[in-house]
């Protein structure tokens, strides 16, 4: 790090759990975010503002008049732009240190797993559960830590899926792919703007811890948050053994 870095991330690296060479693997890292609507842009913003070197940002949809309610990366001048170029001028202007690479498509099959395994580390701030389901996917069988958060209505949740670890979960033991799951857009349900902005900060929170190697993380353990009484549940998951996405691993 330079000197400018020094003084940028100083507050980091006056955290004895972070310190430089925490820092340093965060200026290091590529991460990966899937979707860069209302859970992305808080992720995304708060990563760049910490540095991480290389951010991908992965999303087909551009900015619409009704995203702006919650999806903080974008602006109404930049209404009808892909959200991903949008995202990228908006991390751009935060941090011009690092480096973002704005991917409009659906990504899925080889593609996806192409870019997972690329990364360092994977966030869902997607919207549907076909793709959490396939990031989810990609993220085993590359072994790269998968960061996962959802919010609906007034209800948020995120945990971390780390199959390096022998005894983490993955997302489709906590849910498994065969599951009777029905997606419900807030298009039609509604979705309360600060939650999005929590879980998003929280998935920030989680994937820093990670790339920085401290403190405990999510992993093994499903975080609710019920936005009406602002009240956090905890739920412990275990692994499935028999789970046919991780089940076969070491």
């Amino acid at each position: 790090m330079d000197d400018r870095q020094l003084l940028r991330y100083s507050r980091h690296i006056l955290l004895d759990e972070v310190g430089i060479e925490g820092q340093q693997r965060v200026l290091d890292a590529r991460v990966l975010i899937v979707g860069a609507g209302g859970l992305g842009s808080p992720a995304a913003l708060y990563l760049a503002a910490s540095g991480a070197g290389h951010i991908t940002l992965v999303d087909d949809d551009e900015v619409d008049l009704t995203n702006l309610q919650r999806q903080i990366m974008h602006t109404t001048a930049r209404i009808g732009m892909p959200k991903v170029e949008s995202g990228r001028e908006a991390l751009i202007q935060i941090n011009p240190e690092i480096e973002v690479t704005a991917l409009r498509e659906r990504v899925q099959g080889e593609r996806l797993h192409e870019l997972v395994a690329a990364s360092d580390l994977v966030l869902d701030c997607s919207d549907n559960f076909a793709t959490r389901q396939a990031v989810n996917r990609a993220c085993v069988r590359a072994g790269v830590p998968l960061v996962a958060g959802a919010v609906i209505r007034f209800d948020g949740q995120v945990s971390v899926f780390d199959v390096r670890d022998p005894a983490s979960p993955c997302y489709a033991c906590l849910f498994p792919e065969d599951s009777r799951f029905e997606d419900v857009a807030c298009s039609t349900m509604g979705v309360f703007a600060p939650l999005v902005g929590v879980i998003g900060a929280v998935q920030a929170a989680e994937a820093l811890k990670l790339l920085a190697g401290c403190g405990r993380p999510l992993t093994g353990r499903l975080l609710m948050l019920d936005g009406r009484g602002m009240e956090w549940t905890e739920v412990q998951v275990g692994r499935n053994p028999g789970c046919p996405v991780c089940g076969g691993r070491a």
